[in-house]
């Protein structure tokens, strides 16, 4: 196995201080790999440098995974604080003291003390199961309402004061719902995850957190060829696919699907890219630390947002809404 030095790693300097790894590997593969082979990956990951993992209680892994951490570090291969582990709290856990029972859980499953990151997996307080989608024939979907989401944030603020994760964040957000959330956060949230690639690149809402000292986290930086069928339109655009991602590629000798994270990295945010193939998750860690992009190369991807957005599946078909920007924005009810 190809092994990356973690110290040449890009960190992000979180608000508190505290560094996180500029690349992360994600463990999202519940709709098509099952959960051994997932924690193989995550096996193969630590021992190939990786050292920042993102993780949920809705994938079903978080147990294989857990044995994969105590393994590791029962055999010295890392030290817990030398990981950097997030997990989320999903939407049928948002009601009063289900926070703290989901989190438990959580770190029970993980073989943890505390998360370096907790998130609010979505905005919207819709108690549902993992695996239903959220649209208006569940009658338990509600609409985003500051009161119920912050209800959500005392209990994950309370987390970090009884030291069961170092970090909160949220995820799924937009600027119009963190404009109304974040005065009156008592704890800020110190990432936040969104939907990132060469052909959603969301400048508007990267340039807020930035500027809000918050660190965009992206999932599907490649653009998430194989995410759910629900999810798929005819209008999508595969950013691999793209004849100038491929051109760039080419120029560096290197998949199409590295020069993303090349430049999500160089960018100034974090991915996530999951991989169960070593070959791919070495080449997403690996290619940050070598051969960066030209500002030409940056400035060519730049140009190529599209304001696709692909992950649509969890989004309320609410009466109204005349497309998918309105019901991600919509107002709060």
């Amino acid at each position: 196995m190809t092994k990356i030095d973690p110290g040449k790693v890009p960190q992000r300097r979180l608000f508190t201080g505290a560094l996180m790894p500029a690349v992360g590997m994600g463990t999202f593969g519940s709709d098509h790999v099952s959960a051994q082979e997932v924690s193989q990956a995550v096996a193969g990951a630590v021992e190939a440098g990786y050292r920042s993992f993102d993780c949920a209680a809705c994938y079903g892994n978080e147990a294989q995974i857990g044995q994969v951490f105590a393994d590791a570090f029962a055999r010295g291969t890392v030290k817990r604080e030398e990981l950097f582990i997030a997990s989320k709290v999903w939407n049928d856990m948002h009601g009063d003291g289900d926070v703290l029972i989901a989190c438990a859980r959580t770190l029970k499953d993980l073989k943890l003390d505390y998360l370096d990151m907790y998130y609010v997996h979505w905005p919207f307080p819709n108690y549902h199961a993992p695996g239903c989608d959220v649209d208006s024939r569940n009658p338990d979907a509600r609409p985003f309402s500051v009161e119920e989401f912050m209800k959500t944030w005392r209990q994950m603020e309370r987390l970090v004061d009884m030291g069961l994760t170092r970090h909160i964040g949220m995820s799924n957000m937009t600027i119009k719902k963190l404009e109304q959330v974040l005065p009156l956060c008592r704890i800020r949230p110190a990432a936040i995850e969104m939907e990132l690639h060469p052909c959603f690149q969301q400048p508007e809402l990267f340039a807020y957190c930035k500027e809000q000292g918050i660190e965009p986290v992206g999932f599907c930086p490649i653009g998430s060829p194989s995410r759910p069928e629900r999810d798929k339109t005819p209008e999508d655009i595969t950013d691999i696919e793209l004849p100038e991602i491929r051109a760039i590629a080419q120029a560096h000798g290197v998949h199409p699907a590295v020069i993303c994270i090349k430049w999500a990295v160089q960018r100034g945010q974090t991915p996530i890219p999951f991989s169960t193939k070593e070959k791919n998750y070495t080449a997403n860690l690996r290619c940050v630390t070598e051969d960066p992009l030209t500002e030409e190369e940056m400035d060519i991807i730049r140009g190529l947002d599209r304001n696709n957005r692909l992950i649509k599946g969890q989004v309320f078909l609410w009466e109204g809404a005349s497309g998918w920007e309105d019901l991600w924005d919509m107002d709060v009810k």
